[in-house]
């Protein structure tokens, strides 16, 4: 099915094409009817023109001894690939003229036949008895091949015009609506200028047309809601935090001291297990939105230094060893960058890329990160076998607390934040995240900047990196 195209000048070069699209076909179709009837007229009334001069030779002819002299000419009528054919029959064989047994369906007047994998209009008619001929029946047969060319031709014509047309007035429309919608065009890019940084920015509402000024206060209005919805949601996301972080640390410890003795109910201690490990991921969720406040106020990652991309990696890695063994997931890192950025920032974002893939991989027996320099940033992706992932889905994967699917495995062990969080450390560092799936595998992972080479004093250039430390990799 074709989507409606989503600019207003599509959509009328799009009206413009369809109505020139009918009227040509309705036109075409006229056309081309009109010319065949013409076409089949004209063979018609040449099949008739034969046969009046066919019937006018056997009409005062009653000698069987001259009959083949008639004989003669029909034959020297008939061209030699067949395209005119001729058949006599009679109750009398010494009157007939039978070159073939083509010719033998066909009904009197005229109609259409196949024979010898052709097709041919033919004309069928009696003439009467005279002397001792008795009555005879014609049959006079055309190849429609010639007349079927030229109705080919005149059907390849009229489509070509149709669609040439169709064409030049979509082309014709989409200017004129071009130019009567610069005005519109002139409010996206300034729309495009809006920079959540800067949520007081407000559309023009000046030097424009009748129809737009409307439509202009009316969004501006809408941006002042919704920067004032903005300020209330991010306070409150700050405020709620701070208030429930206390709170769930004292709880947190009281249940530590229930737990530090033996209890005489046993499900009271359970309940209590089951109570701290709630309470340790309300705290996670609650500092991950922190942090995610921070992000969304504009807040940029400090302590940057060079460090090299593998080695925190590996250095990562490290710190999920049990996540890996018992998932029996195996760890390849192909490829090493350099970039400048905060490495307890970064680390945690390359953490929980790692956990992401190893909780969501599908019969997946190797995590690979690949890491590689591109023009002007430095890629960094998380491949394990997790696919596919419907494209929506795919969009969504950075939002908070979204879940694919809330019934999958391990979805009670997340709270949604860490793909978040990831997206939200990316930024801090200036750059970019992306999910994509190649091949039945699902690839996620971000874009930093890269770093240039600094040129010491006297001597070359050199930027510092941390060396891995020992652990399984695979070198690019």
């Amino acid at each position: 099915m074709i989507s409606a195209p989503k600019s207003i000048a599509g959509r009328l070069a799009l009206m413009f094409a369809i109505a020139t699209s009918l009227v040509s076909i309705l036109a075409g179709v006229a056309m081309f009817s009109f010319q065949s009837l013409e076409l089949k007229r004209h063979q018609a009334e040449e099949l008739s023109a034969r046969s009046e001069i066919i019937v006018a030779m056997i009409r005062r002819l009653e000698d069987p001894t001259r009959w083949p002299l008639m004989a003669d000419k029909l034959k020297s009528f008939t061209p030699a690939d067949g395209s005119i054919r001729y058949r006599i029959e009679s109750p009398d064989p010494r009157f007939q003229f039978t070159p073939g047994k083509a010719l033998e369906p066909a009904r009197n007047g005229f109609g259409v036949i196949h024979a010898d994998g052709k097709r041919f209009m033919t004309l069928a008619r009696n003439v009467p008895a005279y002397g001792r001929r008795p009555d005879v029946r014609l049959v006079i047969a055309a190849d429609t091949a010639p007349f079927d060319a030229s109705r080919y031709v005149l059907g390849i014509g009229v489509l070509g015009v149709s669609v040439l047309t169709t064409a030049l007035v979509s082309l014709l429309g989409w200017w004129i609506a071009r130019r009567g919608l610069a005005p519109v065009d002139r409010l996206s890019h300034r729309a495009g200028a809006l920079n959540p940084a800067d949520p007081s920015l407000r559309m023009p509402t000046q030097d424009l047309p009748a129809e737009l000024v409307g439509l202009m206060s009316a969004f501006n209005g809408a941006l002042d809601r919704l920067q004032a919805a903005y300020e209330r949601l991010a306070a409150f996301n700050a405020d709620v935090a701070h208030e429930l972080r206390t709170p769930l640390g004292n709880l947190i410890g009281q249940t530590q001291v229930a737990l530090s003795r033996t209890r005489d109910a046993d499900e009271l201690e359970d309940t209590l297990h089951s109570n701290l490990e709630e309470l340790e991921r309300l705290r996670t969720i609650i500092n991950d939105m922190l942090f995610m406040a921070r992000a969304d106020q504009g807040a940029l990652a400090a302590n940057l230094a060079p460090l090299s991309l593998a080695a925190l990696t590996h250095k990562t890695a490290d710190f999920l060893d049990v996540l890996f063994e018992d998932a029996e997931v195996r760890l390849e890192v192909r490829g090493d960058a350099t970039v400048t950025a905060d490495a307890s920032l970064l680390g945690r974002a390359v953490t929980n890329l790692l956990d992401n893939a190893i909780r969501h991989g599908v019969d997946c027996k190797t995590v690979r990160v690949t890491i590689e320099t591109q023009d002007k940033a430095v890629c960094l992706s998380v491949r394990n076998k997790g696919g596919p992932i419907p494209e929506p889905h795919l969009a969504r994967l950075f939002d908070r607390f979204y879940r694919m699917d809330r019934a999958r495995e391990h979805s009670g062990e997340v709270h949604g934040l860490g793909l978040a969080v990831v997206k939200a450390i990316v930024i801090m560092h200036g750059g970019s995240v992306f999910a994509r799936c190649e091949g039945g595998e699902v690839l996620i992972g971000f874009l930093l900047p890269r770093v240039e080479p600094v040129a010491t004093d006297g001597g070359p250039a050199s930027v510092a990196a941390v060396p891995p430390p020992e652990r399984e990799a695979v070198d690019a």
